[in-house]
């Protein structure tokens, strides 16, 4: 059985998911956690429905939906190397993440480090089958671990294709594939363990200090700010640093090709967004509504504020900000869906795309790097925005939902306990810490494979376009 669970912080903040937890559990001080057979009687149909609906969500907006967007931004002659990529990314990352990527990020066990990065117990998924059960944020309430797994594979397999907007259109595909591997292994998954991991609800009285270092400190990440927005983002950066400009870059044309492409990628992450935020509550229930709404209303506010800068800045709003603009409040939401109010979500959505615009429209070209897609400008700063506003949104004085304490049992919450100061202090320290984990340590991965394999074709190759030069076909035959 596995008691790990994906957590958005130092207690989850749930309240409301207490409503499911049986009454036979109210009596004060902790009880004997319950073994295998009684898990069993403790899953519930509706929640293992959406949890496998929000799977296949998350999935669709790797495939078809990030493919598209980043397809449509890019030149005609590399639109069919961007699809390629990602597609075989989701592909990869689902195989390591089944062999040994789940032990690594949600077991405590049989590692020296149980702070940093989980054993290998569940490697090949050993021990993993229908009969054994992952915890939620509920007390006396789990879900079948196969069904935890496949959820968690999907945020596995679209964080690594979050980076390769960073440095489209000039990366060898071979490289691609080695880089995924190893990221994966050596940050995202101790990435993962470090912020969602810990004991679960009926254990942590038993388990106290069994989790992850953020966890621990009490950072905020309901659905994966620092672990998938921040780190991607930042790799992204590090990695168009290294392997340079494109040819031409900024003196030839390299405008989308088709922002009706973009547009239809865009509206799929939107709507595959509500399996990412609203299924990271690994319930169906009030909480989940929290953060189907705020999802909403954050992403609806962004595009809306965007709109309105370009408006302001050129006078005119374009498609692509405003699609832009709407991913960005997609990122900004995600660590704060679950823990904030609709009204403060409104505002947040407000807040990151002008955050993200000068990065996007000024930093970038001040300081002449080449994030091909804005990957850095929007998922990286969109997300740190995020983390530290997560810190604010989630005050119980704000209409947040605060913090839950699964110290004691049955768990409790007080809302004079929470201090908008401390959390913000938390919630900046592990964005720091994600932004020199992966910053590093994606630098080295990008440095040793460019000195060994190679990261980037020849310029003739890249001229021609990858479409051709690394898959021998075309996007379009004309």
């Amino acid at each position: 059985m596995t008691f790990s669970k994906k957590l958005c912080g130092v207690a989850g903040a749930i309240g409301l998911s207490l409503l499911a937890a049986s009454p036979a559990l109210a009596a004060a001080g902790p009880v004997k956690a319950p073994d295998a057979a009684a898990m069993a009687t403790m899953v519930n149909k509706g929640d293992v429905a959406w949890m496998l609906i929000s799977a296949a969500l998350v999935l669709m907006m790797s495939i078809p939906g990030l493919a598209l967007f980043y397809g449509g931004l890019v030149r005609t002659k590399n639109m069919l190397s961007v699809l390629m990529q990602v597609f075989m990314i989701v592909s990869v990352a689902g195989l390591v993440w089944a062999c040994w990527g789940y032990s690594m990020a949600f077991t405590s066990t049989s590692t020296p480090v149980p702070w940093l990065v989980g054993g290998l117990d569940k490697a090949f998924l050993m021990n993993v089958s229908s009969s054994t059960y992952a915890a939620t944020f509920s007390n006396n309430l789990y879900l079948p671990e196969l069904v935890f797994v496949v959820f968690q594979m999907t945020f596995a397999m679209i964080t690594p294709a979050l980076i390769v907007g960073a440095f489209a259109e000039r990366v060898k595909f071979s490289a691609l594939m080695v880089f995924v591997v190893l990221w994966l292994t050596i940050v995202y998954f101790p990435m993962a363990h470090m912020v969602w991991y810990w004991a679960g609800p009926d254990f942590l009285p038993d388990a106290p200090t069994d989790a992850g270092l953020l966890w621990g400190w009490g950072a905020l990440d309901f659905a994966g700010g620092t672990v998938v927005h921040i780190n991607a983002g930042i790799a992204g950066l590090v990695g168009c640093l290294i392997i340079g400009k494109r040819i031409g870059f900024p003196k030839e044309p390299m405008a989308p090709h088709s922002l009706t492409m973009t547009m239809i990628g865009a509206s799929l992450l939107w709507v595959g967004w509500f399996g990412f935020n609203a299924g990271s509550n690994l319930e169906a229930n009030a909480v989940t509504g929290v953060a189907f709404i705020n999802t909403m209303l954050a992403t609806c506010a962004a595009a809306v504020s965007w709109a309105l800068v370009e408006q302001f800045h050129h006078g005119k709003p374009s498609l692509l900000g405003a699609v832009t603009g709407a991913v960005a409040g997609l990122v900004a939401i995600t660590p704060a869906a679950g823990l904030g109010a609709p009204m403060t979500s409104i505002v947040l959505g407000f807040v990151v795309s002008p955050v993200c615009y000068l990065f996007v429209a000024f930093v970038k070209g001040k300081l002449g790097y080449d994030d091909s897609l804005d990957v850095f400008g929007v998922h990286c700063v969109g997300g740190i925005v995020g983390a530290i506003a997560t810190g604010i949104v989630a005050a119980p004085s704000l209409g947040g939902q605060g913090v839950f304490d699964y110290t004691v049992f049955p768990a409790g919450f007080n809302a004079d306990s929470y201090s908008i100061a401390t959390q913000v202090v938390t919630q900046i320290k592990a964005v720091l810490f994600t932004l020199v984990y992966s910053g590093v340590l994606s630098g080295i991965l990008f440095f040793v494979i460019d000195k060994t394999i190679g990261l980037r074709p020849n310029a003739e190759d890249e001229q021609q376009g990858l479409d051709l030069s690394s898959h021998g076909e075309r996007a379009y035959n004309y």
